[in-house]
C-alpha cells in the first residue's frame, strides 16, 4: 500500500492510496462498517450492564475496546465479525499511539462521519489508517 497523488483521476474508493477495487484489501463500504460499529456498541453496552450494573460505562469499554483491539490486531470484534481490519497505509501494525490518536477523534464523533472519497474518516486520516475487508 502506498498513497498515490491525489487527483481527479480516482475511479473507485482506495484507488490513490494503491488499494484493490474489490476483494481483500478494498476500502471498506459504509455498510460493513456501521454494522462492525453497532455489534462493538452492542458488545461494550452489554458488558457494561451485566458487569458494572449501568449502561453509563458503555462509552468507556467502547472506547478501551477499540484501542486495545485496534492497537494490537487491527481488529475490533465488530469489525472481526463483519470481516473488516484497520490497517496502516505504510503496512505497519497500527501501534499503540496511532491507535491512540484514531481512538480519541473516534470517540469525538464528528471526525469519525467527516468521510474523503477514500472512505477515510478524519479519524483514519489523522492515524495514516484505512479501513479494509480482511
Amino acid at each position: 500500500m502506498g498513497v498515490r497523488p491525489s487527483g481527479a483521476g480516482s475511479s473507485y474508493p482506495g484507488e490513490r492510496l494503491g488499494l484493490p477495487e474489490r476483494g481483500a484489501g478494498a476500502a471498506a463500504g459504509y455498510g460493513p462498517r456501521l454494522a462492525a460499529l453497532f455489534i462493538d456498541w452492542a458488545l461494550c453496552s452489554v458488558i457494561a450492564i451485566t458487569v458494572l450494573h449501568s449502561q453509563t460505562w458503555t462509552i468507556a469499554i467502547f472506547g478501551a475496546e477499540a484501542y486495545l483491539l485496534t492497537a494490537l490486531t487491527g481488529f475490533t470484534a465488530g469489525k472481526r465479525l463483519v470481516g473488516l481490519r484497520v490497517a496502516r497505509l505504510d503496512g505497519r501494525p497500527v501501534g499503540l499511539g496511532w491507535a491512540f490518536v484514531r481512538t480519541i477523534l473516534l470517540l469525538a464523533v464528528v471526525p469519525a462521519v467527516i468521510i474523503d472519497l477514500d472512505r477515510r474518516g478524519l479519524h483514519d486520516r489523522a492515524a495514516n489508517t484505512v479501513v479494509i475487508k480482511a
